[in-house]
């Protein structure tokens, strides 16, 4: 099965070294975020490809430089105006012909975290002296926005809170690479009180999110009684035979409107919500990350269970089903499962 999700990745990844989400129509993109996630697989790997995911997006950050440059001097008002979370796949360029919800901190702060866990790993993250400037500057793009209560879409791309999993997403990448660039130590002080203030909740409309798992894996922000307290809080209330839901009242893919929008109403779909592949092989990290190898391995088992064929894991199911939605495989579930897996079996 290990064997088999990594050929999802080869056939994910594009020539450029980035990775689309899923071969399906909906997801024929490459978003910054996923790519940092399908690429963790490969940080440790005695081989180019994590270094060649992130020169890709350097060089995208690059190419967008004088966007940055704007938003280091003006606070930005619209969506749009903010750096975008989703591009073409194959000439990484900016979609403009539907509306997307591009306010996410929280990919700034993957990215931020993937280059300093590259260094980490003795790779070579940085190429010259314009990759560092790249690097500073979203640190005070981070600054300018003010991401510990700037309202961000969050990791699902939808209306717009101040999320935990957003802010501590920015604290990791912050001290990820705070040897590498200039790091204001108020950028980090500001963002733990935040979450401290959060804590437990995800956001104000959210008592509890599949996204916070990030918070203990990969980030480990959270660890010990407070990791504890998060993973507790999922299982309780998210945790479903075949996933995780992202939080009660998701409508996106539920069995009352099967469809791949991302606007819909709040809270009015409970019991309905989809079960999210990628959060089975998540709770076995968490459970690693908190010391509790026999619940690790039982999510990894799940997780290997409820593959459609070796190695092919969906986004999700829809509620109570073993009904997949079109974005399978989905590179995200199955970098999860790599990981995981690669974990135990040290």
């Amino acid at each position: 099965m290990l064997k088999e999700s990594y050929q999802v990745l080869e056939q994910l990844r594009k020539p450029h070294g980035m990775y689309i989400a899923s071969p399906s129509n909906f997801y024929k993109y490459v978003w910054i975020r996923d790519n940092v996630y399908i690429s963790l697989p490969f940080a440790n790997k005695n081989n180019e490809l994590y270094e060649k995911t992130y020169y890709r997006m350097l060089d995208l950050f690059r190419e967008y430089e004088w966007k940055i440059d704007i938003l280091l001097e003006n606070k930005p008002k619209w969506v749009w105006e903010y750096i975008h979370a989703r591009y073409s796949a194959d000439e990484v360029k900016e979609i403009h012909d539907e509306a997307w919800g591009h306010v996410q901190h929280d990919m700034i702060g993957a990215f931020l975290f993937g280059i300093g866990l590259g260094i980490r790993h003795d790779k070579t993250m940085i190429r010259d002296q314009k990759d560092l400037d790249i690097l500073q500057k979203l640190v005070y793009y981070l600054e300018n926005v003010e991401y510990w209560h700037d309202p961000d879409n969050g990791m699902w791309e939808e209306w717009r809170e101040v999320h935990a999993s957003s802010v501590g997403a920015c604290i990791a990448g912050l001290k990820s690479i705070e040897k590498t660039v200039e790091v204001p130590s108020t950028l980090l002080e500001n963002g733990f009180k935040s979450l401290f203030d959060l804590f437990p909740r995800e956001s104000k409309d959210k008592s509890v999110d599949l996204a916070q798992l990030s918070l203990i894996y990969p980030y480990r922000i959270l660890n010990g009684i407070m990791g504890e307290e998060i993973v507790s809080r999922v299982e309780k209330s998210l945790l479903r035979e075949s996933g995780v839901i992202r939080y009660a009242g998701d409508s996106y893919y539920s069995t009352l409107e099967e469809t791949h929008g991302r606007e819909k109403p709040r809270h009015f779909y409970k019991g309905t919500e989809a079960e999210w592949c990628f959060g089975l092989p998540w709770l076995s990290l968490c459970h690693l990350e908190l010391g509790n190898i026999e619940k690790a391995m039982e999510y990894l088992e799940k997780t290997e269970e409820i593959m459609i064929e070796p190695g092919v894991i969906p986004e999700l199911f829809y509620s109570g089903t073993r009904k997949p939605n079109p974005n399978t495989p989905l590179g995200w579930s199955c970098a999860m499962y790599i990981l995981a897996k690669e974990a135990l079996m040290k």
